[in-house]
């Protein structure tokens, strides 16, 4: 049955340290890098967050089961002569697990959950194919479940991709460049959407030996050799985020994040500016970074968030949980994550009165009717950000209700757990209905 959190604050003062898992989105990568690497790379401080292991176990060869909310019942499994490889919510595992597979040599069927069989993956496909892969669609057009048959043979090393995509879609790509025969020169059109994510890529590929070129909009590597070395996986900044939230809506806060630095690959650092706007000072000494409230007025009203997406919901939930109304660009890729994140930002927004409202690509808030309810209940769409950007609110509203606790799970496990230590009320509750 599915667990509830209910989540109450009876103070506004929050005091404590916290240990961070490790980065969903380095180790996510690394991993690919890893098995590409054939032994020569390996990857230290593996991040519990549950894709993360997944992908860990997928590639590793101990996968022991498929995931929770997995879409392939039994007898797909039992009467498919290819093999299946389910990685249920795990969006990231999918594009890179993606790319993987098309230059490897045995027949997989690539699938996930119900909401990974909406997101599309058309544009990553496409761009295989012209390098050379073999990969059919099992159902839609465009969306998972595909089929990837092996025998990969180069027919070119250029390619165009949008720069306004997924910026997943092109590190799918860079991480396979340097095993095709003929390289990868890859050539972005336009802006390129979450450059912090494409540059993480890259500095990782160099730590494991593997040399790039990016002039104007092109991305080359060459077909070499990985060398002999270990990736460590930093603390995850996403689950940082929250943390900064917290502060932000706290009356007094003196928080201390573990394994931070402020040399980060993670394009979510960039959590620290903009968590300035809001008073919150980021010292980094100890081994970690020292947040501190400071109380002075809010100026900032625009906020372009094309570069971090993922912190989205948690800078547009501070500043309704404050009655800021800022406008935010960039969100261009929030409808494919695992929810329609935009969606489901104004719809629990409601709940409390507030409105997201978009015109040409800018989202701005409305706080005209804010209210605060005794009671509210969050839903979470199978979605982890929508349950950790709106925890903050606990230290706003009287009681809170998230449903379906145990999304978390996808990037911060220990979530709920950290709330508790740092004074949160956490109850678990079996949902109703």
């Amino acid at each position: 049955m599915m667990q509830n959190i209910i989540l109450k604050r009876n103070n506004k003062i929050v005091n404590g340290t916290v240990n961070l898992t490790g980065s969903k989105s380095e180790c996510n990568r690394a991993l690919i890098i890893e098995a590409l690497s054939e032994g020569k790379v390996k990857v230290e401080n593996i991040s519990d967050a549950a894709d993360a292991v997944l992908l860990a176990g997928i590639l590793r060869g101990n996968q022991e089961a498929v995931p929770a909310d997995s879409s392939a019942n039994n007898s797909e499994i039992e009467n498919c002569k290819s093999e299946i490889v389910d990685i249920g919510p795990a969006g990231t595992a999918m594009r890179f697990l993606t790319a993987y597979y098309a230059i490897q040599e045995d027949e997989v069927i690539l699938t996930g959950s119900k909401r990974m069989k909406e997101r599309p993956i058309g544009i990553l496909v496409d761009a295989l194919r012209v390098l050379g892969a073999n990969i059919d669609y099992e159902e839609n057009d465009g969306y998972p479940p595909i089929k990837l048959k092996g025998g990969f043979k180069q027919q070119t090393g250029k390619i165009n991709i949008k720069g306004n995509i997924s910026s997943q879609y092109i590190t799918a790509l860079l991480l396979i460049a340097t095993r095709l025969p003929l390289g990868l020169e890859l050539h972005i059109e336009g802006e390129l959407t979450s450059r912090p994510y494409v540059e993480m890529t890259l500095a990782m590929l160099e730590t494991s030996g593997i040399k790039h070129t990016w002039e104007g909009n092109v991305i080359a590597i060459s077909n070499q050799e990985f060398k002999t070395t270990s990736l460590y996986v930093e603390p995850d900044w996403s689950a940082a985020s929250y943390w900064y939230a917290i502060a932000a809506l706290a009356d007094e806060a003196e928080l201390f994040l573990t394994g931070l630095t402020p040399y980060s690959l993670q394009g979510d650092s960039v959590i620290t500016e903009l968590m300035a706007n809001f008073g919150i000072t980021s010292q980094f000494k100890d081994g970690g970074v020292h947040l501190k409230k400071e109380n002075k007025p809010i100026s900032r009203r625009e906020f372009d968030l094309k570069e971090c997406p993922d912190l989205a919901q948690t800078v547009i939930v501070v500043c309704a949980a404050l009655s800021h109304e800022a406008s935010f660009t960039g969100l261009e890729t929030l409808k494919i994550k695992e929810t329609d994140r935009i969606l489901a930002l104004q719809t629990e927004l409601a709940k409390m009165g507030v409105k997201l409202i978009e015109k040409d690509e800018v989202y701005t808030l409305d706080c005209s009717g804010k209210f605060i309810p005794e009671n509210i209940f969050i839903n979470t769409y199978h979605d982890h950000r929508m349950a950790m950007a709106f925890a903050p609110l606990a230290l706003v509203l009287p009681q809170m209700e998230f449903e379906n606790g145990p999304v978390v799970d996808k990037s911060y496990p220990a979530f709920w757990n950290d709330l508790e230590k740092q004074g949160f009320e956490v109850e678990e509750v079996v949902a109703k209905g």
